[in-house]
């Protein structure tokens, strides 16, 4: 997969989707990669005396029309939600979900074979943030998480994506099942990540229309996800410990279907 000819991501709202609230964001990544993106800023809440990179912010947010308040650091503590604002919090419209067909028109907007990341049941928005930055650094067309059971995009996980948030498309899905089922249906092989996998990941063939499962952080596959996957795959692990974070795991699968995709490129 050539990063050359990865478009950035345009969000559209999914339709039936529940309608969208003011969330805040926090820290510079974050802040800075919302302006960069386009979306409109309700308030930007700034300390005072800042320098460097605020001041690129600041200006930025002036020309997008931002309302720009000078706040106590103290205010700031008292509304952040992750505990390192960095003296700067915005308040925007909560993130816009896509819809599977999205996610699927995107790799076909880039001429590529679609690379999904699909989350079941992550709880802990740092894991959340982490993998939806691993899925959008390796080029993959957008994230699946469940409405129920999981964390959806908060301020804590929009902060750990550090930006990448802002370029991936999100789907929120009310059942993955089914959703694992729709998108086999559209040509995608799903393969499941799980210690007990039936072939390694480097055995795996990735470089077609390819969708990848983490488990949850403390129980992995659910029962009925692990039943749809076409292939599970397990990572070789060589060490004391057995087992990798979500976020680990999902770098390292998604790294393999990029260099297969490399290799692809390079031999058509």
């Amino acid at each position: 997969m050539s990063q050359k000819n990865k478009k950035p991501y345009h969000h559209k709202k999914a339709e039936n989707h529940e309608e969208q609230e003011t969330t805040l964001y926090e820290g510079r990544n974050a802040v800075m990669e919302l302006l960069r993106a386009g979306r409109t800023i309700d308030k930007l809440f700034v300390a005072p005396d800042q320098n460097g990179r605020m001041a690129d912010i600041l200006a930025m947010a002036k020309q997008a029309g931002a309302v720009i308040t000078q706040v106590d650091r103290r205010k700031l503590d008292a509304m952040s939600e992750t505990g390192v604002h960095q003296g700067v919090i915005a308040q925007a419209a909560a993130h816009a979900y896509v819809s599977l067909d999205d996610i699927l028109q995107t790799a076909a907007d880039r001429g590529e074979q679609p690379l999904i990341l699909i989350c079941d049941g992550l709880t802990d928005p740092h894991n959340l943030g982490a993998v939806i930055r691993s899925a959008e650094t390796a080029g993959a067309h957008g994230v699946v998480i469940p409405k129920r059971r999981s964390v959806g995009l908060t301020a804590t996980a929009a902060k750990a994506s550090a930006g990448a948030i802002e370029h991936i498309g999100v789907a929120r899905v009310t059942n993955l099942a089914a959703a694992i089922d729709e998108l086999k249906e559209k040509g995608v092989w799903v393969f499941g990540a799980d210690a007990g996998g039936d072939k390694q990941l480097y055995d795996a063939d990735f470089a077609g229309s390819t969708a990848i499962v983490i488990g949850s952080e403390g129980n992995g596959l659910s029962r009925i996800v692990r039943e749809k996957c076409d292939f599970i795959v397990s990572i070789p692990m060589k060490g004391k410990v057995n087992s990798l974070n979500a976020s680990a795991a999902a770098a390292v699968l998604l790294y393999e279907a990029v260099r297969q995709r490399i290799g692809e490129d390079s031999h058509g």
